[in-house]
């Protein structure tokens, strides 16, 4: 059975070569120095192998392989090949659209008041996709989502920092609705951990009265109502 003191002596040799572990988790050592847990297994009629990881900085540790190794035999007592299924979860990372994608397919599909709408938006382009536009949903973490609405509300913004974990957690539960197997990052980041407001008449800061300004023009509203 292998240990991480085992595994940290595994030294490479000129051909690969394998180092079993238990329940049929193995290691395989490259003539480079790489070593990866793996299993083989029979399904469907067929000898298969599926790679878990890579031993080491970076990669994953050998708890954490033996649970791999269980999940694997979960699905092959399902009927599903883990490599397989392995191989799709690939093709949906990198063929998964990114957030900005998904933020437009939301705000054009949910029924919302076009004005509400349009202050979304709002909150999208200047807040939101200069950060997250370009990434996929599944790299966006809870962290990056509260390094976002923190720095909003250092800059003197708390009501759009909420306001933008609100469009967060929109985007992404629509996304999921629609069969993106994410987590929801904003689930994990609380309105009342973001900024907590007192019950009273207060000065907009000038980056609330600047977002204020482009909403109206945006609406559409009269000269009299931007007067008042």
């Amino acid at each position: 059975m292998l240990t991480d003191t085992k595994l940290r002596n595994l030294k490479p040799q000129d051909k690969l070569y394998k180092v079993n572990d238990r329940d049929g988790l193995y290691v395989a050592v490259t003539p480079a120095g790489s070593i990866s847990f793996r299993y083989n297994y029979a399904i469907h009629g067929r000898q298969e192998t599926v790679t878990f990881g890579r031993y080491g900085v970076g990669g994953i540790t050998l708890a954490e392989a033996r649970e791999r190794l269980n999940e694997a035999k979960k699905m092959i007592a399902a009927g599903k090949s883990p490599a397989k299924e392995k191989a799709r979860d690939k093709v949906r990372i990198k063929d998964a659209e990114t957030f900005g994608a998904w933020a437009e397919k939301w705000l054009r599909g949910y029924q919302m008041a076009d004005s509400t709408r349009d202050m979304r938006r709002l909150v999208l382009e200047r807040e939101l996709k200069p950060k997250f536009g370009n990434q996929k949903l599944v790299e966006i973490t809870h962290e990056d989502l509260r390094a976002l609405t923190d720095a909003i509300v250092e800059r003197g913004a708390p009501a759009t920092a909420v306001h933008a974990r609100e469009v967060v957690l929109q985007v992404y539960r629509w996304a999921i609705e629609r069969g993106q197997k994410v987590e929801n990052p904003a689930e994990l980041v609380r309105p009342t951990t973001i900024a907590k407001f007192e019950p009273r008449d207060r000065a907009l800061t000038p980056d609330e009265i600047g977002l204020m300004y482009q909403y109206m023009e945006r609406i559409g509203t009269t000269p009299s109502i931007r007067a008042a």
